[in-house]
């Protein structure tokens, strides 16, 4: 009976800390998947010469497309992803981890 119990504490113990890592694993993601975005919006704003885009003109053809379709890693959605030359950030929301914000 003992080792029930011991067992059941490391469980509760570790059931939080899983959920954490999975949680920052998942940020971490978006925030990689909102960097693609930028340096893809950057690139096309140099080669057009213009000063804001939105996300529907970086996937192209194959010939001139910018970025490769992107997968959500929750509800985020990155076709209304705006980037213009003179902010600094863009985000992307989730009902599960809340705003995730890179800084250009």
């Amino acid at each position: 009976m003992i080792v029930v119990v011991i067992i059941g504490l490391l469980a509760a113990m570790a059931i939080p800390a899983f959920n954490k890592v999975r949680l920052q694993s998942r940020v971490k993601a978006v925030t990689n998947n909102l960097r693609q975005v930028a340096s893809a919006a950057q690139q096309y704003m140099l080669d057009k010469g213009v000063t804001v885009v939105t996300a529907s003109q970086l996937i192209g053809t194959a010939t001139d497309d910018y970025l490769r379709t992107i997968s959500p890693i929750g509800q985020e959605n990155y076709a209304t992803i705006t980037v213009d030359q003179t902010t600094s950030q863009i985000s992307a929301t989730d009902a599960a981890f809340g705003t995730v914000t890179y800084n250009l």
